[in-house]
């Protein structure tokens, strides 16, 4: 029986992956949209053919699962409340914005046996998949680095007008996406350092527990010529780059997450990328806040 999935967002993240993405998916079946902004529902939810709901309640008793689209402090307490319903969460990442909510979050999910993954999107990406395989079976990986350069002032951007986004910078936006990335690839992450530059510019001291560290500098407001991605690991074999996703557009990918999600709500078994990781990560970058001095 497929696992009936609603909705929370009408952004563009939930127009581009989350919307389109639980329609590819197998065994999952879209049921309905609800969104803060109720103009914006109707038409998202007519585009995707499924009902638009007024009332957040009304549709978690209509579905068995919900995927958040949402900025990460409404993600928190809405999610929390999905579990408390006893129904399974896609998160987007970070779980939450502070640590609080991330653990009130956290824990409203383990206590009541609910599935969850985070969609940290390279985690379900194949092309990233296959290099974490490739790195993860070549021995002697010493350290590595990232480097995230991204333009939110673009006139192009579609997340370029999402004040949390601007408010919050690099270190809460890209920034789970690296400790993600960089964990899977060298270990996970027993300390951090960071620094601030100009602006949300951050620079990232990371030790793994392998005994290799790695850096990343991080912002969202690079000039339109600097903006990259790259994320490189070294050791005794050389240097491997992460390759750039082959999946195609990125509501592919999320329908993996998706079907993974249904997965583990049938087994019962935890995902391996699921709320607890996503903890583990913003306990990193809250103690990355806590160094930089930023409220």
């Amino acid at each position: 029986m497929a696992l009936r999935f609603g909705l929370v967002g009408t952004g563009p993240w939930a127009r581009l992956a989350h919307g389109p993405g639980l329609l590819l998916a197998d065994d999952v079946e879209l049921v309905g949209v609800w969104g803060r902004n109720t103009e914006r529902t109707k038409p998202l939810a007519t585009a995707l053919a499924v009902a638009a709901y007024a009332d957040y309640e009304a549709m978690l008793g209509d579905v068995d699962a919900v995927a958040f689209a949402v900025p990460p402090d409404i993600q928190a307490d809405m999610a929390a409340t999905a579990a408390n319903a006893g129904k399974h969460v896609l998160l987007d990442k970070p779980i939450a914005s502070d640590i609080d909510a991330a653990r009130e979050l956290t824990a409203a999910v383990n206590s009541n046996g609910v599935a969850s993954v985070v969609f940290f999107t390279d985690r379900f990406a194949s092309s990233s998949r296959a290099w974490f395989d490739e790195v993860g079976q070549t021995p002697g990986w010493r350290g590595g680095w990232a480097h995230w350069f991204s333009a939110l002032q673009a006139p192009d951007n579609p997340f370029g007008h999402l004040s949390w986004r601007h408010v919050q910078g690099a270190l809460w936006d890209t920034g789970p996406h690296v400790l993600s990335t960089l964990s899977t690839a060298l270990g996970p992450i027993v300390e951090i350092a960071a620094t601030a530059g100009a602006g949300d510019l951050v620079n990232l001291v990371l030790r793994h527990d392998s005994g290799a560290m790695s850096t990343a500098t991080l912002t969202q407001f690079a000039p339109l010529p600097a903006v990259c991605l790259e994320i490189t690991v070294w050791g005794d074999a050389g240097f491997s780059t992460m390759p750039p996703r082959s999946d195609g557009s990125v509501d592919s990918i999320l329908a993996v997450a998706a079907q993974e999600l249904a997965r583990a709500a049938e087994s019962g078994e935890p995902h391996a990328i699921d709320v607890n990781f996503g903890l583990t990560v913003v306990e990193l970058l809250d103690q990355a806040q806590t160094q930089l001095g930023r409220s």
